[in-house]
Order: structure tokens, then sequence, then C-alpha cells
């Protein structure tokens, strides 16, 4: 036979066939069963819109069912296990509907104990409850019947516990025939386990079908799926709740004493399991439903709470406590700020009608970018007695809330916290999630740090000032985009421009109208030929002439071996700080996205050409840039500065005619107008603002943009790139 089916016996499949009909013959009349049961339950349920306020009474049946359910549990029975039980106050209003509900409690007390006393099957005794509660709401049901079993269990076991010292008690536990707490006895324990297992899950689906009711329905509605099927299965778990209360209640009612011994039938601990395991799956069922729940409201509430934003940031405001309670903590109940001078924890009133600057940043804002900015805010708070620079800075951090927040995360932030001196959010979790779309949409915010500036009434300002905080410092205040403008116009482009609040012997050179080499890069053969061309030329043109190394953008440690090699072989002089070095080409970066956010990248600047030209030959290799004092001479590529200065020879004859200066400059156009190279940026995406178009500074025609992946730290991150 070609089938590869095994041979079986005629019989043998008969048999098979037989029991599996009768398998599916057993389920589907399981289903059927329950089908029919859940019927019956629904047809009872009849609810005449009484309101019982569950949750107080639910806390105190927790309360009387904890400390009944910990004296079984011998581990727990000491004084301190007690007084870690919380200890609840009620209001009058509560006292008052207990004594209203009383009657009721009392009634499902006495209808458990007649039928279980009388033999009544479990399933009747349920249906009498459902009955019974038929006007009340589903968790009502629940919530009214376990307070009555919480009566039932607590007060024996309360009795039973003060018994050792109290001889009322020693004698009502006597007449009421309770055994002894404290003993061990296998058969009782395990009783008692079963019964203690049963009762927390009873309570979980009772909590779980009590926050089903209480979802916000301005947010959800029974239209939604995961509500709708846990609505249809809410009548299930009551159903097996109740009924787990009448089999707990007969359990405890069966125990017989004979002297000091008790007994436990293996039915009981089966009976007592199997509720347990039916329960467990019904709350597994309700509480996925149930977070599905949450997810849905969460994300109605995040785009509600999007939208007020939106709409706050365009309406006027008094003062800016709208705005930054809309932002940072909208609630009174906790301190939300840390002073960074006081470390204490402090409200937002003390940013009441101030200009606030929030840096708004991850945990992977660097050393040097926090360095820089402290000194910055240190040496405005010493002018701060002028009415122009009085701002707060606030450090907002952002954090992905899916990601788990860990104890080396924590302690990084916890650092960060601790070392600046400005206000700062007391944890990232207080910025909510539709906060962070704001920021991230609206704001451009990508990881990389911005400064948002919000002025006295909560208005926008400025979506970024960190570009004008890095170039003029607190001298950009009130960083407005018409300061910003202002402050552009009186630039001009000059050395100054380039190195200004980074060295200081530097402008002592241009002061002193000394000849100046800034140059970059990460090649040693070029630096070695460059700087000894460069002193050549100095020397055979008597200049006096100063140069400074300054690293690249990138290649942080590249540009560490190369500054040692310089300082052994004392080729020039070197910024020794790193931060000095990130800070000069920061800035730089700086004045490009500046006018980016401007608009005005390809206006006609000479400046802002020579800028983009820099930045450019960074990418590219090497560069430099001669001054005279203030003046700059000559701003070229690696290459065609170097020949420049070895074909000296061919213009020093120039220079008496023209002057070094234009000497040197027309030489070094008539090489660059051979090699030409033209330019090409790239953005991060993680910038935020990236610009549509942009010319070449050398050939002024528009640069081709792709879109690149680069990989860091094992994640591709776009990137755009401008040639």
């Amino acid at each position: 036979m070609a089938s590869g089916l095994p041979l079986r016996h005629p019989a043998q499949g008969f048999n098979a066939s037989q029991q599996l009909i009768k398998s599916d013959r057993g389920n589907m009349l399981a289903m059927s069963h329950d089908n029919v049961m859940m019927k019956q339950i629904v047809g009872t349920h009849a609810p005449n819109g009484i309101e019982v306020d569950v949750k107080p009474l639910l806390h105190l049946v927790k309360e009387i069912l904890t400390r009944a359910t910990t004296q079984i549990n011998i581990s727990l029975t000491t004084s301190q296990a007690q007084a870690e039980l919380e200890e609840t106050t009620y209001p009058d209003s509560f006292f008052k509907m207990l004594n209203a509900l009383a009657y009721t409690i009392e009634k499902i007390s006495k209808e458990i104990d007649y039928r279980v006393l009388n033999g009544t099957d479990v399933h009747a005794t349920t249906i009498s409850l459902f009955n019974m509660l038929a006007i009340y709401s589903w968790d009502a049901k629940l919530v009214l019947t376990l307070t009555s079993f919480a009566s039932f269990y607590g007060v024996p076991w309360m009795i039973s516990q003060i018994s050792s010292t109290n001889k009322l008690a020693e004698s009502m536990a006597c007449l009421k025939q309770l055994p002894d707490p404290k003993d061990s006895s296998a058969p009782m324990n395990l009783l008692f386990d079963g019964i203690n297992n049963l009762i927390i899950i009873m309570m979980d689906v009772t909590w779980c079908v009590v926050e089903f009711r209480d979802l916000p329905t301005s947010y959800i509605s029974q239209e939604v799926p995961a509500l709708s099927t846990a609505m249809a299965h809410i009548p299930t778990a009551v159903y097996w709740t109740l009924r787990s209360v009448v089999v707990c209640a007969a359990q405890i009612r069966s125990i017989n004493q004979i002297g000091d011994k008790f007994s436990i039938s293996t039915t009981s601990e089966w009976e007592l399991s199997t509720l347990a395991h039916k329960l467990s799956n019904i709350l597994e069922h309700l509480r996925k439903q149930l977070d599905v729940c949450y997810e849905y409201i969460d994300e109605k509430r995040n785009v509600k709470t999007f939208q007020m934003l939106q709409n706050l940031f365009e309406m006027i405001h008094i003062d800016n406590m709208k705005v930054l309670k809309a932002l940072i903590y909208a609630k009174d109940d906790i301190q939300p700020l840390i002073d960074g001078s006081s470390k204490k924890r402090v409200h937002l009133d003390v940013l009441r009608r101030k200009n606030v600057l929030l840096l708004i940043s991850g945990l992977d804002i660097s050393n040097d970018e926090l360095s820089i900015l402290e000194q910055i805010y240190i040496e405005s708070k010493h002018h701060g007695a002028r009415l122009d620079s009085q701002y707060e800075l606030v450090w907002v951090p952002i954090m992905d809330h899916s990601v788990q927040w860990s104890d080396t995360m924590n302690e990084k932030f916890k650092s960060m916290q601790s070392s600046m001196p400005w206000f700062t959010v007391y944890h990232p979790s207080v910025i909510e999630k539709p906060v962070i779309r704001f920021i991230k949409e609206v704001w451009h915010f990508k990881n990389k740090p911005i400064l948002v500036v919000l002025d006295p009434q909560g208005k926008l300002v400025c979506p970024n000032a960190l570009h004008m905080m890095w170039i003029w410092g607190s001298n950009a205040f009130p960083f407005t985009s018409l300061r910003e403008e202002s402050l552009w116009r009186e630039e001009t482009w000059r050395l100054e421009l380039l190195v200004n609040g980074i060295d200081p012997v530097i402008l002592n050179w241009i002061n002193e109208g000394k000849y100046i080499f800034l140059y970059g890069g990460d090649d040693i053969e070029w630096v070695r030929k460059f700087t000894n061309n460069a002193q050549a030329v100095a020397q055979a043109a008597r200049i006096p002439l100063e140069m400074v190394y300054v690293g690249k953008s990138s290649k942080r440690e590249k540009t560490r071996q190369l500054m040692a090699t310089i300082t052994m072989e004392k080729l020039s002089y070197i910024w020794e700080d790193l931060t000095m070095i990130w800070f000069f080409w920061t800035r730089l970066e700086s004045m490009l996205y500046s006018k980016i956010q401007l608009g005005k990248l390809d206006d006609h600047d000479p400046m802002m050409q020579e800028i983009k030209k820099l930045l450019s030959y960074d990418r590219e290799g090497g560069w430099a840039v001669l001054s005279n004092g203030s003046n700059v001479v000559v701003n070229g590529h690696s290459t065609t500065i170097l020949q420049t200065l070895v074909e000296y020879e061919l213009w020093k004859d120039q220079v008496s005619i023209k002057g070094f200066d234009l000497a040197l400059q027309d030489h070094h156009r008539t090489i660059h107008g051979i090699s030409h190279p033209c330019c090409r940026f790239d953005f991060p995406m993680t910038m935020g603002r990236i610009p549509e178009t942009m010319k070449c500074p050398e050939c002024n025609r528009a640069m081709e943009k792709f879109s690149t992946f680069l990989c860091y730290h094992d994640e591709a991150i776009p990137d755009v790139l401008f040639q």
C-alpha cells in the first residue's frame, strides 16, 4: 500500500473510533450543560439600579480574610507580621452603608449555613444565592457574598487567636469547638492551605470584576471587543466564585474534631484544587481582556492629552503654570522638581512667571555638553542682577516607557541629576507618554538634546535654543528668533566667531596682531608636512605665526593619539582638553543648524558659505584657516593649503607687491580653481530638523540628497546625505 499509513486490525480501529466519538460527545454535553447553566444564571440577574460602593467593603473583606488566613500560616503569626498589616480608617458614610446592607449580608450567611447543614448540593445553593442577590450588579453580588463569608470565616479565628490569653475567648472557642490555629497536624494544614489558596483566587477574581466596573465610560464602551468579551464572561466568573464560597463554607463546617486529631477526605482536597484551577483560568482570561481595555483607554487618553497640549500652546495665558503642569506634572500631590542648588524637592511654583528653558534629552547627553552648559549657566547666574539674563533651566529626561527601568539606568540618572546645578524633573516616569509624543512630533526631539524656551506666560519662543546657547551663550537671551537674527546681523567672518569663549590664548594672539593658523585632520603625515611648511613660509616671509591644532568633529580617540604625537614632536600648540575641541566643532555645527532653523541656510551669506566649507572639509579629511589678527585670510582644504605653502617660491615675489595676505589668497585661488572640490554634508536623523534642499558652498549649485543607513550599536539609523 502506497499510503504510508500504519496497518491496524479492524476491531482496533473500530474501538478507537468509538472512544473518539464518546470523547466528542462528552465535550459537547459539557458545553451544552454550561450554556444551560449560564442561561439560568443570567436569567436570575435583574438589577434595579441600586448602587453599592463595593471598594471600601472589599477592602474590609480583604483585611478580615488576610488576618484570618495569616493565623493559619504559622510563619506569619509573629507580632511583627501583624504590624505589617495595613490599618484602614473608614469614614462614617461607610458604616451607614454597612448598616444598610447588614440584613442582606446576614441573610446570605444564614442561607449558606442552612443549606450546608441540610446537605443541599453546591449548585442548588449557589443558584439560591443568585436568586437572593438578583437586584444587585455582578460586582455587588460578589462583594456581598464575600463579606458574608468573611464574617463567617473571620470571627471564629479571631476567637481562636486570642483564646490563649483571654478566658472568655477560650470558653467561646471551646463552645464553638474551634481547632487550635497553632496545631501543626498535617490534615488540618492541608485543608486550610487549600481553602486559603482558593480564598486568594476568589479575591483576585472579585477585584478584577470590580476593575471592569470602574473603567471610565468616557473612554471605553461595550462596543470595544475586549470589554464586550469580558462582560460576557463575568457571569461565569461570578458563578464559580459564589460556588467556591459555598464549598469553602461547607469544608469548614465539615471539620470533625476528635480530641486533638482532625481528618480530611481526598475528595475535599480535590474539590478545592479543582475550583482553584477553574477560577485561575477564568481570572487569566479576564485579566488579559482587562489589559487590552487599559491599553485602549490609555491610547484614548493619550490622544486627548496630546490634542490638549497642542491647543494649550495656541492659547494666551496669564502665567506659565498651565503649560508647565501639562508638560511636567499636572497634579499637586507630589513635588515634581529637584532644585539643583539645594538638592531638595520643590513644586512647579518656583518657575511661575519666569523664562523657562527646558533641556530635553535622554540619559545619553554627553559630559561635554553638560560641562559647557554648566559654565554658561553659572556665568548667567553671576549676572543675575541684569534683567535680560533672568531665566531658569529645567532638565526634562525623556525615556521610552516600553523600556524597563533598570538599576543601571537609575544609577546613571541619579548621577547626572546630582551633578546638575539647575532644576531637574524628579524622575523620568513623571513625564507622561502623550507629552513625550508631543515633544518628539511637534518639537522634533529625536534623542539629540534640545533646549526649548518658554516665556513667562508659557508661550513657545524657540523650539531649540541650544544652537544659540553654544554660539552666543546667555547673550542670546531671550532666545527668540528675532534675537537670533539680530545676533547674526552683528557677526562677520572673523576668527573670534570660530574661537570666542573657548581659548583666551588665541584671543591674546589676535590682539597682538599675529598670523594664526587653525587646522584640523586625522592624518599625522599631512600634519607634519603642513606645520613644517607653514613655519618655513612664516620665517621666509618674516611674519609672526602661531598654529593651533583643533582636531576633528569625530574620531575622538584618533584625535587624542594625534595630539600626543603633535605635543611630543612639538609641531604646534594644541587644545589639551578634548571638551574644548568638542565645543569648537559643536559651535560650528550650531551655526549651520541655526541657519537651518531660521530658514536661511542658502541665503547669499558669504560668512555661512565659509562655515559650510569648513564643516565639509572636516568630513573629507584636513583643513586650515589662516587669519591675520582677527581677519580671515584663507579657508582651505588640506590639499590646496599644503600645496600653496609648498609652492611659496612661486608666489613669494608677489608678497612685496600685494602683501602677504593677498599674495597667498591669489595663489590658493588658482590651485583651488583647478581641483575645485565640491562639498558634502551628513545630517543624522537624530538632529531633528533636516533641510529640504542645500546649495554647495563651492559651486553654488543644488546638492543631491540621499538617505543612508548607518549602524550604531546594532541599530540602523537613517542619515541624510547632501553631495
